[in-house]
Order: C-alpha cells, then structure tokens, then sequence
C-alpha cells in the first residue's frame, strides 16, 4: 500500500484507487459526488485521500482534519473547511449569509438553525464551484466538533447536481451521522504488497521467519509497517528472534510515535506539546508560545527530521496518531502548563472560547473566573447554534465552580443542553450532580421536568419498552404540578408536552385516566391567567376543555389559538418556534381536525410549512410536511400528498430523524392497494404495541377500516373500526366512528351502528361547519329509512361539496348512488356512481374505484377497470420545483424552499422541461398543480 505521508507513492490499493479515480472524473456538471471512507487507525486512510487529491486536477480543494481536543468547538471544523470558500458568502441570499455568518463568529444575529446553516454551506460550495469543480476532503470526522459533522452529513445528502466531491476518512465504528452514504470499507494490505511496502521501508537484513511473522501479526496495516524500522532494532530484525507484535491498534501504532517522541530532547519535546494542544495550527500562536516558554522555535528541528510535525504555512503533524502520542508523553502537570500558556497567548477578542477551554483545561481546581468565562463561551456558541459546545463548556464550568448553589445552577443549565444535544447519559449523570447542590424549589420541579423530557424521548426511540411514553407522561404531568406555584409559564409549557405525550400513549397503553387528569391541571394552571394573550396559552385552554367537557367545549379558544398562530408565523418569531416545539404536530393537528373547519386546516398546515422553511427550522419540518400531506390526502391530492411525505422522509433521513409514518398510513388506506397498505399497517400495528403509543396503534386501526370498507370486506372493516373507536383518539376518532357506521350497517349491525352515530353526533352537530354537518349527514343516511334517506344523502353532498374534504364527497355520492340502485332508481344511480367513480379514479384510490365501478356495472353501465392509480412521470422532487417555478419562485428561492442549492432547482427544471416537452417557467403556468 502506501506510505502515509503526502506525495508518496500508493502500493496497492487499486480498486479503492479505482473508484477514488471515477469519483474525481466524473464529478463533472450535475452530478455531486460523495464516498466515506472507513477502516481502522493505521489502515491508510489518510494516504488515500491525499492521492485523491492530487489526482484531482482542475479540482479547487477544501481540506479540514478532525482534532480530537478541538471536537466541543462549535462550527469550527465547518469553519476551517469553508475559510478557502468564504469568498463567496456574498453570492449567498441574505438568510443564508446572515446564518452562516453568525455560525463562524464573522457576524452577531439570531440563533440560526443548524440545518439553514447546511443549506448555507451547499450554497457556498455551489458557488464556489460554478467554474471549477470542487473537491472537499475531511479527515478523521470521528473528531470533528458535533455540529460540523451533523452540517456536513447534511450537505453530503443533498448534494446532486453540483460539480462537487466530498471524501471523508472516519474510524469504522464512529461518526453514524455519515451512516447511509456511499462508503468504502479499508482492510490491511494484500499479503504481496506488505511484503513490498515491508522490504521497501526496512533497509539492511531481515530474517525471513521475522518478516512474515510481522506481515502476520500487523495483517497488512501500513501504518503499523510503516513504523517497523523506526520501533524495532535492526538486530532484532536480522537475528530471527522474533518480534512480540500484537494485532495493530490504535495504541500500539500510537506507542511507536511515543517512544520515537521520547527519544527527542525536551525543548523538542516541549515545543511538541504546544503544537498538540492547539490544534489550530496557528504557527504565529505557535511562536508566541514558544516565546513565552522560553524555546526557540530551532529546538522543533530534531521532530521535524524524525517525521514527526512539518513546520511552515501551518503546523501540521504528519499523522493524527503522532499529535495524540505527543500528547500522551507529557504527564498532567506539563499539559497545564502548556495550556495554561496558550491561555495566555491566545487573544481575548478575536478568540475568547478557545482561551477559555485552555484555562480550563490548566486549572487544578475550582476557578471560579475560569468557570464564568467558560459559561460566557457557552452562550456565545449557542447563539451561534452550537448546542453541543455550550454543553460541553456548561459542563465545564459546573466542575470549575466553588460554590454549590451556582453549580447547581449550571449543572441544571449544562443538563438541559446536553438533552438537546442528544446526550442523554451525561444529561443525567449532570442532573445528578446537580441533586447534590442547595437547589430550589423550583430547580428541583426543573431536575423533575428534565428527568421526564428525557424519559419521553427514550420511550419514543428505537427500542423502548412498553409502557414507557405513559411513564413518561405521568412524569411531565407530574412535573407540570410541581411548577404550578413555582413558575406559572413553565407549568403551562410542561402541561402542553405533558397532554402531548398522553396523547401518544392514549388510553390503549397506559393509565386510561391519564389524559383527562392532565387535562384538569392544564385547566387549573391556565386558569390563574388574568387573561388569555399568546396563542399557546390559547391552545392549551381550548385542549383542556376540550378534554375534560366534551367534544364542543373549548373550540372558540382552539380556533382562536390556531388562527393567531397562523397570523403570528408570518412574523418568524423565534419564541413561537419554541413553543410549536413543544407538542408539535400531535396538539395543532387534532385540535383542528376536531373543529371540522378544512378553511382552518389548510390555512394552519400552509403556515407551519411555510414558517419551518422561512426560519430553516429542518427539526420541525418533516413533521409540518407530513401533515400537509395529510390535507392533501383528504382533498384527494395523493400524488401531492405523496410528494410531500417524499420530502418529509428524505430530509428526516438528511438529518438523521425517524420518519414521520402517521399520514403514510393514512395515504396507503385511501389508494387501496392492500399488499402496499398491509405493508406499512402491520409493522405498525407491531412497532405501536412494543413502544406503548397507543395512538399510533389506533391510526393503524382506523387505516385498516378505512381500506377493507373501500375493498367492501366489511367484516373485517367492522372489526377494525370498532376495537379503534373503543379509546377517543383526538383528530381521526369522527372519521373512524363513519368507518364504523359504514360497515356496521352494512353486516346489519344495526345497534352497533346507532350507538357510533350517537357519538358522532356529539362531535359533529355542533361544529356549525360544512365539513362537520356533512359528514353526519351522510351518516344518518346510511342508517336512515327510505323516506329520509335521500334527503339526507343530497344535504350531504351539498355540505361536502362546499369544503375541500373531496375524498368524503366522493365517498358520499358512492354510497347514494349504492343506496339508489338497490331501490332500482338506476339513472339516479349512475349519475351519482359515474361522479364517484371519476373523482376516485381521479385521486388513485384504486378500492373505492373499483367498488364504484362494481355497482355501476350492476346499473348496466360499462366501464373499464383502472390498472393503477393517479401519477405522472415527474419525481416528487421534480413536482415540487415545476409547482415552485410555475408560482414565479426563482432558482435561488426555489432552492431555499425545499433545501437544496439553487443549481440543483436548475438541474431539476431542464428535467421537468423535457419530460413535458415545455421550453419555458411561462408554460408550466398553464399546468394544472395540485396545491
């Protein structure tokens, strides 16, 4: 294989160069291209992407190295990838600008959201690569700070159309946020090449049982290979004594750098350790450190002739084992010292963070002005959307503090980042110091609330128990009630996330008293306001009540909830993002599907959508398109709807998030295709049981009605609907109890029937809308008598008519027009047949097509069975930039729409203009989009 060092030649390695080689040739125009590169400390990692980069030619590069005492630094290997890049901030639209700015310390502003900053750095790497293509190369990932790799896996999942490569190096068991992209897995040298690489580095005798029990032992590491004549005497080497070699690690390829370092003089060794700690490589730093110990920077001239560090435009050791081995020699008093200096030397201006990790690093003890400069660095990293880093620094000083109340403070406040960072465990081990300080009372209720958060993200993770999301909502609504005479907005806040997860875990999988409990406390908690203000407040009145009286209690301070949030999104307030958090989608979407007001409905997921894209806000936006999607679904859009759970799942997975299932369920019932529908409600049915959320397992209920009523197996259907309809699901148990009456009058379950059309009358009736009076409507007319029957169908499909829930007026005109020909009205029956069949054909629900087309057989009427649902040629990423295009949007907003540069919106267009075989944006304004 290869020598690790830059400009030497490869030994073997032909297929990954041969992949390496395609990769760079054909990065050409419209077409991005990325590979992770993983393998063990030693295997050649770094040598290849050296290769890579001088095979590169016409390639402009961008090159960053993770350090492992750099990894808490927000933003700051993004920062040195993107220095050579920074030319082109200005070509950025000004979000984007302002955003990455603010994330590399250049700028002040709001905190900026993780993921605009990704989109900013795909847009800064399409710019820079307008005219010459660009090649980024990031070694030993696993040490990048959080942020940074998060943003660069980010970038790497929506790269397409831009002249870009991107090559990372990462240990094969580290960095998971690269899992999923295109990856190369490095083993050790074919035994001929380590036999080359092996006689090429050892000069004088080797005693051939020596050398194959090194070529043995080192399994084709090269790194390990590599160092054998610097570790092992030569006499050792030619007098068949043998050579006690472990399988080669990370600290045994290290120990050769150690003992190498150890041979080195002191001042060698000291200057070393300077250029160790400060992994910047700033070789003005670098002097003024070495000025301040008191060694000339000629003493680092024995290392650099040893292999070990280059010295010029930076430092730079010549492999990352060689700085953690310089590391590992000097004992603990030296590093202080050392860091203590670079504390010293480092400007408190241009860099008060890393002056403030290196004191804290020397500090021997409690210092509490090194803590207090360490919480300062915290606040500033988390502005600038480093919520690791101001953990990691929070942790910090809650160690270097003295006193026990300020500690506990910052162990609460250290704790409550390392949560959002997603670090459960040492969330807890903070939350555990912080019992052990003079707490309040209101301190403890937020150890308590914390406690519970976490809890609810494990019970929604990938392998919980049953039962836990019950747990944890008695928790949160326990925590809810220990805030109430402590800080009244918090308990409302804790109460809104308590409601949510009980919602979740519903009366199916936990305490069936739960739900309405927490109720009563949101109530009690909302009631000590003097007045109603902001619309969350709105909202968890409306909820409360709404829960605790009934079905029409609390709808007024629900729709005035909903519609102020919508006014107040366009305003982009970063305290309404907090709170849409809280409880997000779960609260907003049923509390309007239970107002029956689709005017609402729409307007509420518009604006969530619109809101997550204007902020950047990716952590929410999965879930705002999913629910868009779900508007869709009901007004008969699925190739629409489709396109969006499309988004949803392809940015879940760009930042590594589940994917949001609920409305792909829903989706799948309403196209009808049951091996397709099956699939998904299953696993669902499986999943929902092993995590305890009731509410997903009655969604996969109410879906599997939903499809066997389309495929007229309406037993089965009746099953489905009423074991769902036992437990009140908010948002979906009216449209589940019309599953019910359906296919409970259909097998003559008539008391069935009545007792679920009582309960939807509860609902319904006094919604005042066209939806809600509609839909019980056509209720009462499948279990109405002759006489009434038709009036009713016909008031039904007036009422439905007028909103944009078509999917339940076409349903609707199917059942009359069924009801028409068994009384042998047969032109009657066609008419209403003939509009249903259209309209599902329309939609793709290929089951209620097929029942439609069925009867209007039966009429006497020929029609041809539909082999597949609705859907066109272009992807669903394609449909969202044609839709865009034809609205006026440009490229570069086109792009910040949907999260991708605006060279890829470009790319996309030609695609949609040949598939339509249009020429310009004007034509496809006489397209019909789905919106």
């Amino acid at each position: 294989m290869a020598n690790q060092g830059r400009g030497v030649r490869l030994r073997g390695r032909r297929e990954e160069c041969a992949t390496l080689r395609t990769l760079v040739g054909d990065a050409e125009p419209d077409s991005g291209r990325v590979l992770v590169i993983r393998g063990e400390p030693g295997v050649g990692k770094t040598a290849l992407l050296d290769w890579v980069d001088r095979q590169a030619t016409g390639f402009q590069c961008a090159r960053v190295a993770g350090v492992e005492s750099d990894m808490e630094l927000a933003f700051a290997g993004l920062h040195q990838l993107c220095a050579p890049l920074l030319a082109h901030l200005d070509e950025l639209p000004p979000p984007q600008r302002d955003a990455l700015s603010v994330a590399f310390g250049r700028g002040v502003g709001p905190t900026p959201d993780r993921f605009l900053v990704g989109l900013a750095v795909l847009s800064l790497m399409s710019a820079a690569a307008h005219t010459t293509p660009l090649l980024c190369v990031v070694d030993d990932a696993q040490w990048l700070d959080q942020v940074s790799v998060q943003t660069l896996g980010f970038v790497a999942r929506r790269l397409l159309a831009e002249p870009v490569v991107m090559v990372f190096a990462v240990r094969d068991d580290s960095a998971d946020v690269l899992s999923g992209l295109p990856e190369m897995f490095l083993t050790g040298l074919a035994d001929g090449d380590a036999r080359n690489l092996l006689d090429s580095v050892v000069l004088g005798r080797m005693d051939d049982r020596v050398r194959d029990r090194i070529l043995a032992e080192t399994r084709g590491n090269p790194l390990a290979l590599l160092q054998v004549p610097r570790n092992v005497p030569a006499a050792e080497l030619a007098g068949g004594y043998g050579y006690p070699m472990e399988r080669p690690s990370a600290g045994h390829i290290e120990e050769g750098f150690v003992r190498r370092i150890k041979s080195l003089p002191v001042p060698t060794r000291r200057l070393l350790l300077v250029a160790a700690a400060e992994p910047v490589g700033d070789p003005s730093l670098f002097l003024r450190a070495a000025e301040r110990l008191g060694v000339g920077v000629d003493e680092l001239a024995p290392a650099e002739a040893a292999g070990v560090i280059e010295f010029g435009s930076r430092m730079r050791f010549h492999h990352p084992l060689a700085r953690s081995a310089t590391y590992r020699t000097a004992d603990l008093a030296e590093r202080r010292e050392i860091h203590r200096i670079l504390a010293d030397v480092t400007d408190p201006d241009l860099d008060p963070d890393r002056r403030a990790w290196h004191a804290a690093v020397a500090a021997t003890g409690p210092d509490d002005a090194v803590a207090d400069d360490l919480e300062g660095s915290a606040w500033r990293a988390q502005r600038r959307g480093g919520i690791a880093a101001a953990a990691t620094f929070l942790e910090r000083a809650t160690i270097l503090t003295s006193d026990p109340a300020k500690r506990g403070t910052r162990a609460i406040a250290a704790a409550q980042a390392k949560r959002d960072a997603a670090a459960p465990d040492a969330a807890a081990e903070l939350l555990a110091i912080a019992d052990l300080q003079p707490l309040s009372d209101l301190q403890r209720a937020q150890v308590a609330r914390l406690r519970a958060q976490m809890e609810f993200s494990r019970s929604r993770g990938d392998e919980p128990s049953a039962g836990h999301i019950s747990a944890a909502a008695a928790q949160l609504r326990s925590a809810a009630e220990r805030l109430e005479t402590l800080d009244d907005e918090l308990s409302r806040e804790t109460y809104l996330e308590a409601l949510a997860a009980a919602m979740y875990a519903s009366a199916r999988c936990g305490d069936p008293g739960l739900l309405v409990s927490t109720a009563e406390g949101a109530r009690r908690a909302v009631s000590r306001l003097a007045a109603l203000h902001h619309p969350a407040d709105f909202l968890l009145s409306g909820l409360a009540d709404l829960l605790v009286g009934g079905p029409h209690d609390g709808a007024d301070d629900l729709r005035t909830a909903l519609r102020m949030w919508c006014t107040h999104a366009g305003g982009r307030d970063g305290q309404e993002l907090r709170w849409l958090s809280l409880a997000f989608p779960i609260v907003h979407e049923c509390c309007a599907a239970e107002l029956y007001d689709d005017g609402l409905t729409h307007e509420l997921a518009d604006a969530m959508v619109r809101y997550a894209r204007d902020v950047g806000a990716l952590a929410v936006l999965p879930a705002a398109l999913s629910y868009r999607a779900g508007i869709h679904v009901i007004a008969g859009e699925f190739t629409t709807a489709a396109t969006l759970l499309d988004e949803s799942d392809a940015i879940s997975a760009a930042i590594n998030y589940r994917p949001v299932k609920y409305h792909r369920l829903h989706l799948a019932a309403w196209r009808g295709v049951p091996a397709e529908a099956l699939a998904l409600i299953e696993p669902a049915t499986e999943e929902a049981t092993i995590k305890g959320e009731g509410r997903l397992l009655g969604l996969a209920g109410y879906a599997s009605a939903l499809l066997y009523n389309g495929l007229g197996r309406y037993q089965e259907a009746f099953e489905a609907a009423r074991r769902t309809c036992e437990e009140v699901d908010l948002g979906f148990h009216g449209w589940c109890l019309v599953e019910l009456i359906e296919a409970a009058a259909r097998i003559d379950e008539l008391d069935e029937a009545e007792a679920a059309l009582q309960r939807l009358e509860q609902r319904a009736a006094g919604s005042g809308t066209e939806w809600g009076l509609g839909a019980l409507a056509g209720a009462r007319a499948l279990l109405a008598d002759d006489e009434h029957a038709d009036a009713l169908f016909t008031e039904a499909i007036a009422r439905l008519g007028q909103t944009r829930v078509t999917v339940h007026a076409a349903r609707t005109r199917l059942c009359y027009g069924e009801w028409l020909r068994r009384r042998n009205r047969r032109p009657d029956a066609r008419t209403q047949l003939g509009e249903a069949h259209e309209m599902f054909t329309r939609f793709g629900a290929q089951a209620y097509a097929e029942r439609a087309r069925r009867e209007l057989t039966a009429t006497g009427e020929k029609v041809r069975a539909q082999p597949s649902g609705a859907g066109g040629e272009l992807t669903a990423q394609e449909t969202q930039v044609a839709r865009l295009a034809a609205e006026g949007y440009t490229n570069q907003e086109i792009g910040a729409q949907l999260f991708i540069s605006a060279h890829t919106a470009e790319w996309h267009l030609r695609k949609v203009f040949v598939k339509l075989g249009i020429t310009s944006r004007r034509q496809l304004r006489s397209i019909s989009w789905a919106s």
